[in-house]
């Protein structure tokens, strides 16, 4: 075992010297035994670098995983069977392989030290619980009936369900006010980059969309996550009492929006008006969202871009094609009407025919809208099970906002929940909640969200201790 200068034996230390002999060992094997590429062993070698930096910072790790959310490269590994997949191959992703990483971490910790527990308990745990059995039963059981290939289904739940991990990670490491800023500075740094991203696309013409997302891009991807950071955002520049903190978030909430309307992704902007409403309801300082609000709807007109105009306009302008449904003597354009169609399909014809469990993950036709597609994969049940786990996350996050009394848990709390009602509205034409980059950034939020009381409250209790403890050093 290793010593301390103090003497003291350290798991950590020991563990340190181990990894660095097995890396060791492992290079020497991988380049002169295994006879394997240069690229792929530096990958191995950079997966068991990741796990020792995992045992030993779980905060450094959750950096790691927070630039990768949207920075990381995504490789396709073949093909999966199924109606739901969308035509969609294998997608691996480096933010996977951390999250697989920092679990590992975790569990040598927690093998090593029993006290720290494997998951926290949080209001949480209940309801995604809840929501995992119904859908690992409901594709089961699809799978026992022939509606879908085993493989494909489990694959994507497993896929669907890997931002829990996010949640149950980092509620298991957040600790104190000063790291949550941290974590929450790390991820506004990381969508500034985004941003400028995005920007130096706009020139070339066409829709803008997240860097590594394959050829074609993902452009409502981009505007679904950029939405959730600019409500995170606008919380925090409400609420703040810095002018310099106020000045960058300012810049921020522009860099946000030119990249936004880039994407001309319809179902986001049309997120941002109940997230901006959420904002104006819940402020205190309504003002300063009203009047810049007033402000750019007027000056619009002018200034917008004419690619956004005719986005905007396509939806009730585009040519005559079959397929398109009128309402009200409108004619909407395809996509707007296909996915009309889809929830008709669903409520008035296919629904009943397995209304308890679904069809099962992928079991079903590819639909491109959240709520149909929880509901004729996983029946009544999986929809009830979403319900309420969405239910509950915005019953925690109502109550870490009206009990905060620190400024910046406020703005956190504030700006999460509007980005929460975003989210709501985004999924009724987009499955916002199984979009992996959309996903990941906003779990780690809710863990934030739901350890806000819990810190807040040891803070203050900390604090009056050290009160307590000063009196007493006074009187002596």
């Amino acid at each position: 075992m290793i010593k301390t200068e103090t003497g003291q034996t350290t798991a950590s230390s020991t563990f340190l010297l181990l990894a660095f002999i097995i890396l060791t060992g492992l290079g020497s094997f991988l380049f002169v035994k295994a006879s394997l590429s240069l690229s792929l062993s530096l990958i191995i070698i950079t997966v068991f670098i990741l796990v020792v930096v995992s045992f030993l910072s779980a905060e450094a790790a959750l950096y790691l995983l927070i630039a990768a959310m949207l920075l990381s490269p995504e490789f396709i590994m073949g093909e999966l069977l199924g109606k739901g997949t969308g035509g969609r191959g294998v997608t691996i992703r480096f933010d996977d392989i951390i999250l697989v990483v920092i679990g590992i971490g975790w569990f040598a910790k927690t093998a090593i030290r029993k006290e720290l527990g494997l998951f926290l308990k949080t209001p949480l745990n209940g309801p995604i619980g809840f929501y995992i059995a119904v859908c690992v039963v409901s594709t089961l059981i699809g799978f026992a009936m022939d509606r879908l290939n085993l493989k494909t289904g489990l694959f994507y739940v497993v896929k669907y369900f890997e931002f829990f991990i996010v949640y149950f990670m980092a509620v298991n490491h957040l600790r104190d006010k000063e790291q949550i800023k941290r974590f929450v500075v790390a991820m506004l740094m990381v969508c500034m980059v985004i941003c400028v991203i995005a920007m130096l696309q706009i020139p070339a013409g066409g829709r803008v969309t997240a860097p590594f997302e394959g050829e074609t891009g993902e452009p409502n991807t981009l505007g679904g996550y950029l939405v959730l950071m600019l409500s995170i955002t606008f919380g925090l520049l409400v609420t703040s009492d810095s002018t310099k903190q106020k000045t960058l978030l300012g810049i921020l909430v522009v860099m946000i929006i030119i990249p936004l309307l880039a994407t001309l992704s319809r179902s986001s902007w049309v997120a941002m008006g109940p997230m901006l409403l959420t904002l104006i309801y819940f402020s205190k300082k309504r003002l300063m969202i009203v009047v810049p609000l007033v402000i750019i709807v007027l000056i619009a007109p002018l200034v917008m871009p004419k690619a956004v105009k005719d986005r905007a306009m396509f939806t009730v302008t585009q040519r005559k094609h079959m397929g398109q449904v009128e309402i009200g003597g409108i004619r909407l354009d395809t996509s707007a009407s296909a996915r009309i169609s889809s929830w008709k399909n669903v409520l008035t014809k296919d629904f009943v025919k397995h209304p308890v469990f679904g069809y099962g993950v992928t079991g079903y036709a590819f639909l491109d809208a959240q709520y149909p597609k929880i509901l004729i994969e996983t029946g009544i049940l999986g929809f009830i099970a979403f319900l309420s786990l969405l239910f509950f996350i915005y019953k925690n996050a109502l109550r870490a906002y009206r009990s905060a009394s620190d400024p910046f848990f406020r703005g956190i709390s504030l700006g999460y929940l509007a980005g929460f009602i975003a989210m709501l509205v985004h999924s009724i034409g987009t499955n916002i909640f199984v979009i992996v980059r959309i996903m990941e950034p906003f779990w780690f939020l809710t863990a934030i969200i739901i350890m806000i009381p819990t810190i807040e409250a040891e803070g203050l209790k900390t604090k009056v201790d050290n009160i307590a403890v000063e009196q007493i050093q006074k009187i002596r």
